[in-house]
Formats: C-alpha cells, sequence, structure tokens
C-alpha cells in the first residue's frame, strides 16, 4: 500500500510569510488519502452512478463545454428550483427557489453563514464531539468558538441544550443532524429548544439525512415561521455525488439574500450546476442504494455490540466504534489488513464508513484479527 504523497503535516514557515497568527502551525483538513482495498474513512457512498445517470452528466457537460467562454448563471435558479422539487418530494415541505440556496458542497454554505452572520466581535458555537471543521470555518472568518457538551451516550437533551445556549449567547449555532462523527440524529424539540434560546442563527447540519431511519424527522419541518433557521444538505453522500462538490441549504428568503451577499461572483460554475440538475432528474436512480446501505448500518452495529463493542445509535451512513485502550494502534493494524477507517472524534473512539457487502465483510476480519475477537464464521468453526 502506498502512503498518502501530499506533504499533510507541511505548515507555511512563519520567518518567512507574514502569516495570520492564528494560521501559525496550523495544519490543513484532509482524512489520509492512502491506497487501499477498503477505504472507510470518508463517509462516501461506495457505490457509483449508474451508467445511465453517467450518460447523461456527460452530455450534459458537453453541452456546457460548447458555451464555456461566458460565466454560468451566478443565482443558479434553475438548479434551486430542482433542488426545492426535490425537497419537497423528501420532505413534504414545500419550498421554491427563493428558499433554497447552493453553493460546492455545504462546507461552502457554513462558511457563507457565518460571513453573513459571524464575523469579528460574533461568536459561533457548536455541541462537541462534532463536525470538525465547525471552528475552522469560524476561524477562516474571524467569528470566536465556544463550544457546548454532548451527554456520555452523545446525545442532546432540550434542556441542556437550550441551558447552554442561553449561557454562551452565540450568533450562530452549528448541530449537525445525523452528527458526525458520532451518528446520532436529533430530537425536533432539541432544535425548537435552541431556536427559541438564541436570538442567533441556528444552522441544522443534514448532510447525511437521506440515511435516517424510519421516523427520524428532518428539520426541515421546522423552517415556516422561523426565520433564524437554517438547514444544510449536500448531494456528496445519498446521491453518491461526492466529486461533484455540491451542497445547498433551505431558509427563509432574507437568509439567502444575505448569502448572496457573501457569495464569490459566479460561484459555481455551469458545469457544477448542470451536473447537479443531472443528478436530480435521477434522484431516484442515484439513491437506490441508501435502503441497501442503511441495512448495512444496522447489519454492522449488530454484529459490533455482539462482539463487545460500542456504537451508538447511527442514523448516518457510518458509525463511531469504540472504545478502544489505543485506537491508534487498532488504526494501523486494521491498516495493516487492508482497510482504513477514521481517526475522529473522541480518543477511545473510531469512525467507519458502511461500505459494501465486501468491504464490511473485509472490515469485521480484520478487526476480529486485530483486537483478538472472533468473527461469527470463526465462532461457528470453533463450534464444530
Amino acid at each position: 500500500m502506498s502512503r498518502d504523497p501530499q506533504p499533510a503535516g507541511a505548515s507555511p514557515q512563519t520567518g518567512i510569510l507574514p502569516l495570520r497568527p492564528e494560521l501559525v502551525g496550523a495544519q490543513p483538513y484532509g482524512a489520509p488519502q492512502l491506497d487501499v482495498p477498503v477505504r472507510l474513512n470518508t463517509n462516501e457512498n461506495p457505490y457509483p452512478p449508474p451508467q445511465a445517470v453517467v450518460d447523461a452528466a456527460a452530455e450534459a457537460v458537453r453541452v456546457q463545454v460548447a458555451s464555456l467562454n461566458r460565466y454560468p448563471d451566478r443565482e443558479a435558479l434553475e438548479l434551486r428550483r430542482d433542488l426545492a422539487d426535490y425537497l419537497r418530494s423528501d420532505t413534504g415541505v414545500a419550498l421554491d427557489a427563493a428558499h433554497v440556496w447552493a453553493a460546492n458542497g455545504s462546507n461552502e454554505v457554513m462558511v457563507q453563514v457565518l460571513q453573513a452572520f459571524g464575523g469579528p466581535g460574533r461568536t459561533a458555537m457548536a455541541f462537541t464531539p462534532t463536525y470538525s471543521m465547525y471552528p475552522e470555518y469560524a476561524r477562516d472568518t474571524h467569528t470566536a468558538w465556544v463550544t457546548g457538551h454532548r451527554g456520555d451516550d452523545f446525545t442532546l437533551t432540550p434542556e441542556s441544550a437550550a441551558a447552554q445556549v442561553r449561557d454562551r449567547a452565540p450568533d450562530v449555532v452549528f448541530m449537525a443532524s445525523p452528527n458526525n462523527p458520532t451518528g446520532t440524529a436529533l430530537p425536533l424539540d432539541v432544535v425548537t429548544a435552541v431556536h427559541d434560546a438564541t436570538a442567533g442563527v441556528v444552522v441544522v447540519d443534514e448532510a447525511y439525512a437521506e440515511f435516517r431511519r424510519a421516523g427520524t424527522p428532518s428539520a426541515m419541518s421546522l423552517l415556516e415561521g422561523r426565520p433564524r433557521l437554517i438547514v444544510t444538505r449536500t448531494m456528496s453522500k445519498a446521491f453518491a455525488f461526492a466529486g461533484a462538490r455540491l451542497g445547498y441549504a433551505a431558509a427563509d428568503p432574507a437568509v439567502v439574500a444575505a448569502l448572496r451577499i457573501v457569495r464569490l461572483p459566479y460561484h459555481l460554475s455551469a458545469v457544477s450546476q448542470a451536473v447537479a440538475r443531472v443528478a436530480l432528474a435521477h434522484a431516484p436512480e442515484l439513491q437506490r442504494d441508501v435502503a441497501r446501505l442503511r441495512s448495512s448500518r444496522d447489519g454492522l452495529v449488530t454484529w459490533l455490540r455482539a462482539h463487545g463493542f460500542e456504537v451508538p445509535d447511527s442514523d448516518a451512513n457510518f458509525v463511531l466504534v469504540g472504545r478502544f485502550d489505543d485506537r491508534r494502534a487498532v488504526w494501523e493494524g486494521l491498516l495493516e489488513h487492508g482497510v482504513l477507517v477514521r481517526e475522529v472524534g473522541p480518543p477511545e473512539w473510531l469512525r467507519v464508513t458502511v461500505g459494501t457487502e465486501q468491504e464490511i465483510d473485509r472490515l469485521t476480519s480484520a478487526l476480529a484479527a486485530v483486537t483478538g475477537r472472533a468473527t461469527a464464521q470463526q465462532e461457528r468453526e470453533v463450534g464444530r
């Protein structure tokens, strides 16, 4: 296996460059990109787009290339209409283009939120453990960062969340549902409690929403009458379109208008918009494997718990696995077996993306070998 060729540990030489003080010693974000047989560290959908979608996207790109001498639609109105239609079918919430904003991944949407509602003299907050990029968005927009905390089981109660928000009085609150890296979803009463406890903007990050278990609600249903609530999503996961880099937000039109002020000119290329519209037109085909991944996730959770591992309930396409006395040793051991997972979150845990059935089999065999816990097949053989 080859190691990551990128000099990930390299940082700017402060003796040469007039770097901002808060960036001194900082490392660029990124999970290891290693050439191994089983990559379960970046929460990608393991199943590529079907050929019909590949062909339709290729044709859409061909059409756009003929006019790349012109700038794209800077408002991405047709794409936003298609996103509103998709959200209406997925959540039952009636939206139109004025309620939807799109950008290069939900990452860019959240940076734009902080550019519009954060900044110098303002504060952003999230409840840890959660997505590691939130504080970096704050740093990059000169927004102060504070953290709240989840319970020992990684959940939040309305009372605890609201009390922590009232105590910190943030201008922007980020809440991931399902949460990354724990996989836990937020009850809607937690969202409403946080919204009512602050005068600031509340962002519910639903990057993995399509993988939620039956009966797990979306915060989209709370948008009406709450102009300070923003719900973000991505096409990277359930749509199997991570390489297209398309994320979006649903919010009050006043929020969308604010994000338009801080967006870069022509921030979404014509190619990105065209390919995303193809994906939305083929949503059923692209999401054909979502139910399959949900089932594989639940099966993996069952196996892990049966073998003595701790796993929080997951509504995402990944699971958090623990507890390990030395997670680095387990991570390295899995890597030696050709399985790459993610060291992220609390120090006794590892995050594992749900892959194909064959990849999960490889994972469980490797995990059993590294930790000394027998697989179900090995147990059957011993019992013969």
